[in-house]
């Protein structure tokens, strides 16, 4: 795990179930609030993010920026992931008042793409957390984002199996609600395009992920329209679970 995540105020959770996985969050009695919404973002730094890996930096740390200034801000514990071949963890579930995206460090894309492994990761986390949560007596929403630029090819997990643990949380009622966002980055011109996006779009409805968006090819534009769109979906979902209402999903 990544040296962010090093604090006296964090925890390593063991993931019950498949694999081998774990996250780190704040330790519970740090929290002040009554309720929380917990974001993941999940970003893919496998080799052929290399292009524009600058611009996805910083796309995700507009997007931790502006939750930050955003209604509900302190009711937010946000976890940032990254993956190629491996999962790694640039820190865990922490409040905003405690990250600085400004320390996060350039991303340095090689190998391949565990796509099942850090969708899994991203939402068993959540939903283990939610759980731990919820026994405390808080109120607990969450939304995971996953963006990637291609289709897996190097995970344990399958896409059944993160449908597997969504189902058996909802059922058990372990969170109020969940949203699931798979986000490709996909180039239209390039060769591979349409297989990439039969892909992705199958993955979505095997792991039964909420909602696919082809955001098409990562130009600077695409990737600060995408940290919009994100910062403020998170912060539709704060403000659901303070108000108590259904609120509007924003478009891409």
């Amino acid at each position: 795990m990544h040296d962010l995540m090093n604090s006296n105020n964090m925890q390593v959770i063991d993931i019950p179930g498949g694999g081998s996985f774990q996250f780190s969050a704040v330790r519970l009695d740090n929290l002040g609030a009554t309720e929380y919404t917990l974001v993941t973002v999940i970003a893919d730094v496998s080799s052929s993010v290399r292009p524009f890996a600058g611009d996805l930096l910083k796309s995700i740390k507009q997007i931790v920026s502006a939750c930050k200034h955003s209604p509900g801000s302190e009711n937010l514990l946000l976890r940032l992931l990254t993956f190629n071949t491996e999962l790694e963890e640039i820190h865990g579930f922490k409040p905003l008042s405690d990250i600085n995206p400004k320390k996060y460090k350039a991303l340095r894309p090689d190998g391949m793409t565990a796509l099942y492994d850090a969708a899994y990761s991203g939402v068993a986390a959540t939903l283990e957390m939610a759980e731990r949560l919820i026994d405390q007596d808080f109120e607990v929403n969450g939304c995971v984002y996953i963006i990637t630029d291609g289709m897996d090819n190097a995970s344990s997990m399958t896409p059944k199996m993160i449908a597997k643990k969504m189902k058996k949380a909802m059922h058990h009622e372990e969170i109020e609600s969940l949203a699931t966002v798979l986000i490709g980055l996909i180039e239209p011109k390039d060769s591979f395009s349409d297989d990439v996006r039969r892909a992705l779009t199958e993955f979505q409805v095997d792991a039964e992920i909420g909602e696919f968006i082809d955001a098409g090819h990562a130009t600077p534009e695409r990737l600060a329209r995408l940290a919009q769109f994100v910062s403020r979906s998170i912060s539709v979902r704060s403000i659901a679970l303070n108000s108590g209402a259904a609120a509007p999903a924003p478009v891409f």
